[in-house]
């Protein structure tokens, strides 16, 4: 339409919308709400002075009680931090479901950043998206939730009443597990691994649950309410079938756990609003966490029998796949933290490292002011799952108040268990510049005595670190113990158990009220001489004081019996008459296997010695497709003044800035100061490639102190690429109020070159059959042969009962033979969907 010509603001209504109408028209906000009445009415006048006069109200009372300036500023602040943990939750969970609802869509938009940020299946070729999987989960996910609320009615709320006369008024008076159709985990990648055990099937599940759950609890006696509405998981599960039968079910039982700590994010509602407090939120996130982790996190696993007579106790707990030995030797070129004269002469560091597999966490000495720290530390690690597990290391400057991050690396140790050593240099990500070296090596487990005077040899001429190396671990699964002892007075017993190897003790779980528990937990020692070394077990009441019974066994016991292994029941010690325990004791012989290593490093130089070289390198196609978009961002007029005065009965200006978003980058401009026609002349550059995705979305805000006000969102120029004959493809829409008047113009140009115009007068559709207008069309003020195809076509729509309106719909333009000129692009008029019409 012409420029001058504004659009009506009323809202269309179509009776019979074409499929083009409801295929490539979205309804906008302010088309789906009905029209609002204008002026200002006493109410809302009232309701803006009574939110003002409360907001008034406790600085009021503040004063009036001589409150505290101190105590009212804590107030303040924990209130704030608060309120920002609230809504950075509540925003991570819209945003993860709106990714749950258009992940496609997403990866598209963000394929250009970094790959931590897409879906499993995107990053890694081997893992598989499965989404009939998903499409399972979707249809069992509403018996689920009856599952889950018959389970927490009729069995958690009874035993929670019943644990405390404080709580005999609980109920649960929510329980939805979210009205969205979406599966119980949603699995965006799966990986099968079929270089193990020939007896089991290993796979890897990406969870990332999304859901908007909703369960209040309310405690009547109390008047108390709180509850979760949204919760989010997101982690890696692994799940083990095994052992393989041939019987049906074929899988004797389902394993299932976390390699590492998964992800959680938990929305509190009522009196658990407390928890997002600032400090309370990380305790609390922990404490659940904690929960989690004791039971289906490494090393813990949830067994599922498929069939009966299994041992439980090896599928459960079974021994360790290997122990890797971590030698942290030394690091360089370490960025500098400690600087002088406020950042004017840079310092140096004094680092340390920490290194984590799994749970076990260990911390390195810090070394005073040097960038090339030298350690010379030993450490060893229990690997239970591999490939899977990882080492990660993380580097710190210390320093007297908060320690400075100068890097992180990490590594598969399944690399480590393939190669038996790895000595190396591993660039630290995340920081300007440094490197640290390690030498790993991977230690089998032998099940016999054969090899451990070497072991222990070897490891006497080897050793240069201060603790010396472990030659056997010992492996010791507690299962249950029959007839402890009564406490005084006759009262049952809470047993726990303490197990000891020299100067290292680990404590069981406690089993209330029993003289007969089960524990069935496993624990691992480091052993240096099995010959010398002893376990010592003492079953003691919760109290620590009271001893039930106890038992001392010697390893080198274990050196003579058969497969290196205990598995029985022990008579205890200072104890009743039959108290017994039941214990399986494993232990393992730690071997370093340099005879596979030469083998492997011979046969590898033999083959690389016969191996011919590339004369050439052999890109990617996609190497050297980018291309560079400049964007210039000039002006705007006639913006929607938001910053109204006196509850909207004054009207004020804006303060507009503009944010551009392409190809997974965001540009935001400068803030214009009360202005409604701003001037920015700002210009942005961003490389593009040729993948899907690459759409230019540009949003304009109004910049307030609370929350930014939307203005709208304007149409872009659709740009080519360097062609003398460009296809846009493209579809638009207009309201025409009186077709006799308007008229269509079409303006081509390259940046800001003019290339041609058409003008069509929209009259000239009403002679054409059927309204529509479909053919090749001379651009004006181009070359002579220089044409535009395009197709035109008038839709007439009744409107309430008087008001006649029309679309114009321009289904496709092609142009041939332009000039050449590097790019082109079609000019039309800059709309905008406003949020309120």
């Amino acid at each position: 339409m012409q420029s001058d010509k504004p659009e009506p603001t009323e809202p269309k209504a179509a009776e019979n919308p074409s499929p083009s109408d409801t295929e490539k028209k979205p309804q906008s906000h302010a088309e789906a709400e009905a029209p609002k009445p204008k002026g200002i009415s006493a109410v809302a006048v009232l309701w803006t002075f009574g939110k003002c006069l409360s907001a008034l109200l406790p600085v009021y009372l503040a004063g009036y009680y001589r409150v505290s300036t101190s105590l009212l500023v804590f107030g303040m602040m924990v209130y704030t931090g608060w309120k920002h943990a609230r809504e950075a939750k509540e925003a991570r969970l819209r945003s993860a479901i709106q990714l749950m609802d258009d992940e496609q869509g997403f990866t598209s938009s963000k394929v250009s950043k970094i790959k931590r940020e897409l879906p499993a299946w995107v990053n890694f070729p081997d893992v598989e998206k499965v989404e009939w999987l998903n499409k399972v989960l979707q249809q069992v996910w509403p018996f689920v939730g009856q599952y889950i609320e018959k389970l927490l009615v009729e069995t958690i709320a009874p035993s929670i009443r019943s644990s405390s006369t404080h709580l005999q008024t609980l109920s649960f008076t929510k329980v939805d597990m979210g009205n969205k159709v979406m599966p119980f985990l949603p699995v965006v990648g799966i990986k099968a691994h079929t270089e193990n055990d020939k007896g089991q099937v290993l796979l890897d599940l990406y969870i990332s649950y999304v859901g908007n759950v909703e369960i209040d609890v309310e405690v009547k006696r109390y008047f108390c309410k709180a509850g979760v509405n949204g919760i989010q998981l997101h982690g890696m599960m692994r799940v083990i079938l095994e052992p393989l039968i041939g019987d049906v079910p074929i899988v004797g039982a389902v394993t299932m756990f976390f390699i590492q700590r998964p992800r959680l994010d938990i929305n509190w509602t009522g009196l658990t609003n407390l928890l997002d407090v600032p400090g309370l939120n990380v305790m609390s996130d922990s404490m659940i966490m904690d929960a989690i982790a004791s039971f289906l996190v490494l090393p813990n696993r949830l067994v599922v029998p498929l069939v009966p007579g299994l041992h439980l106790a090896q599928l459960r707990s079974p021994l360790p796949r290997g122990v890797v030995r971590i030698h942290l030797l030394e690091a360089q070129k370490l960025a500098a933290k400690d600087s002088y004269v406020k950042g004017v002469m840079a310092g140096l560091s004094d680092p340390y490292a920490i290194l984590r597999v799994g749970p076990q966490t260990f911390t390195s000495q810090h070394v005073d002011n040097t960038d090339s720290p030298k350690w010379g530390e030993m450490y060893e690690v229990i690997v239970h799952e591999v490939p899977g597990q990882e080492l990660d290391v993380e580097v710190y400057d210390k320093d007297p108040d908060q320690d400075d991050f100068l890097g992180r690396t990490k590594l598969d140790l399944g690399i480590v268990k393939k190669s038996i050593v790895v000595d190396d240099w591993f660039t630290l990500k995340d920081t300007p510049s440094g490197r640290v070296h390690f030498r790993l090596e991977w230690l089998s487990l032998l099940p016999s005595t054969e090899r451990l005077e070497q072991v222990q040899r070897n490891q006497s001429v080897t050793c240069k670190t201060a603790d010396p190396p472990s030659s056997a671990i010992l492996v010791v699964y507690l299962d249950k113990a029959e007839a402890l002892p009564m406490k005084k007075g006759k009262k049952e017993p809470n047993p726990m158990v303490q197990l000891s190897v020299q100067d290292i003790t680990r404590e069981s779980k406690t089993c209330y009220t029993t003289v007969n528990p089960e524990w069935e937990e496993a624990f691992t020692f480091f052993i240096n001489d099995p010959r010398k070394q002893d376990i010592d077990i003492q079953v003691k009441d919760a109290d620590r004081v009271q001893t039930l019974g106890s038992l001392t066994i010697p390893l080198s016991r274990l050196l003579s019996s058969s497969n290196l292994c205990l598995d029985q029941w022990f008579q205890l010690d200072n104890s009743g008459s039959a108290s017994r325990i039941y214990i399986n004791t494993v232990l393992r012989v730690l071997w370093l296997d340099e005879e596979r290593i030469s083998s492997d490093l011979s046969s590898n130089l033999g083959a690389e010695s016969s191996k011919q070289l590339p004369q050439q390198t052999s890109p990617h196609p996609s190497f050297a497709t980018e291309g560079l978009l400049r964007i210039h961002l000039l002006e705007g007029q006639n913006l929607v003044p938001k910053d109204n005065l006196m509850g909207g009965m004054v009207k004020g200006k804006s303060d507009p800035y503009v944010k551009i978003n392409i190809g997974g980058e965001t540009f935001t401009s400068q803030v214009i100061k009360t202005n409604l026609n701003p001037t920015w002349n700002e210009m942005y550059e961003v490389i593009l490639t040729q993948l899907p995705g690459q759409e230019l979305q540009v949003e304009l805000y109004d910049k307030d102190m609370d929350k930014d006000d939307f203005l709208g969102s304007p149409l872009y120029y659709h740009v080519c690429d360097r062609s003398r004959s460009p296809e846009w493809n493209e579809a638009f829409y207009f309201l025409v109020q009186d077709p006799a008047k308007e008229m269509l113009i079409v303006k081509v140009s390259a940046w800001d070159q003019p290339m041609g115009s058409v003008v069509v007068p929209v009259r000239e559709l009403l002679s054409e059959p059927q309204l529509v207008l479909d053919r090749w069309l001379n651009l004006d003020g181009g070359l002579p042969e220089s044409e535009i195809l395009l197709r035109a076509e008038l839709k007439v729509r009744q409107i309430f009962t008087y008001v006649i309106t029309a679309v114009f719909v321009v289904h496709r333009i092609t142009i041939m033979t332009l000039m050449p000129i590097s790019g082109c692009h079609s000019k039309r008029i800059n709309t905008m969907q406003e949020n309120d019409a």
